[in-house]
């Protein structure tokens, strides 16, 4: 497949490949936080764009790793990726093979990575499928129809939110929520003011208009409306700076208090966050 015609269907997919380079990036270094085998090969040719940090994004897998191997052994059996992009997780996490896995996205992104993994064998039951997830009648048969046998689903939109505006989120938390069986949900977040930073600096590759939207004022606050509430909120700046990528420049910045995450304003801050169904900690109780 032609990499080229993959790329220039969407400015946005173009990201995926980005994130592919940084992963292969970090699996070449002698102590790498986590290994992607598969990396090199997907990123192809691609170069992230210079005034893009990588350190960000290593943290960002990282930390969903850690969050899919311990949701797994708490008891989930369907992982839900949507938007997955060039996600290879489960090629490259210990997973256990009864564990379901399905990911969804555009059908450049899902042919392209079907051709580059062809010989690849995933360590659980995995498939992937193409979906518009602006199509919301596609979007509900899809989420009707791969979750009906499941348990515990744990959602993972790596990387998706920021492109939606505030009524596609609700609509999306709306989506999740009416299915008692989704209890987890997985989210990167950023704040207003760091998303006025990566608009600048993604601005000559994803053009002078930014596709890039949410960042919540109220954080958090924000998904508690639609039955999400945070059970987990973790830096990535304090993450890169445990797993020693942050710049030197930024070292200081760890030691500063970080804002609250339902008030998080000018500060350029990011996280991941593990949302739970508020019906299903009611039921905890």
């Amino acid at each position: 497949m032609n990499q080229t015609n993959v790329l220039t269907a969407s400015s946005v997919a173009s990201t995926a490949y980005w994130i592919a380079a940084y992963r292969a990036q970090e699996t070449a270094r002698a102590d790498a936080v986590f290994r992607d085998p598969f990396a090199a090969r997907l990123a192809g040719a691609i170069d992230p764009p210079s005034l893009v940090p990588a350190w960000p994004l290593i943290a960002r897998t990282k930390v969903i790793d850690d969050v899919v191997l311990r949701s797994v052994q708490s008891g989930t059996d369907l992982v839900l990726n949507l938007a997955a992009g060039l996600d290879t997780r489960p090629y490259r996490l210990p997973l256990p093979a009864a564990l379901e896995w399905v990911e969804a996205d555009l059908s450049q992104i899902v042919a392209y990575k079907a051709d580059v993994l062809a010989a690849a064998k995933p360590n659980c039951q995995f498939r992937r499928e193409v979906l518009d997830l602006g199509d919301v009648a596609a979007r509900s048969e899809f989420l009707d129809r791969v979750t009906a046998s499941s348990k515990r689903v744990l959602v993972i939109t790596e990387g998706l939110l920021m492109y939606l505006n505030d009524e596609s989120v609700v609509a999306l938390g709306h989506e999740l929520s009416r299915r008692p069986n989704t209890v987890n949900w997985v989210a990167d977040l950023l704040s207003p003011g760091l998303l006025r930073r990566v608009q600048r600096a993604t601005r000559s590759h994803l053009g002078p208009v930014s596709p890039l939207r949410f960042a919540p004022e109220n954080g958090i606050s924000f998904f508690e409306p639609v039955g999400w509430t945070a059970i987990e909120v973790t830096s990535l700046l304090q993450t890169a700076g445990e797993l020693k990528r942050l710049p030197p420049v930024l070292q200081l910045l760890r030691h500063l208090p970080e804002p609250s995450p339902r008030r998080l304003g000018r500060w350029p801050w990011s996280a991941v966050c593990r949302f739970a169904q508020r019906s299903s900690l009611v039921k905890q109780q």
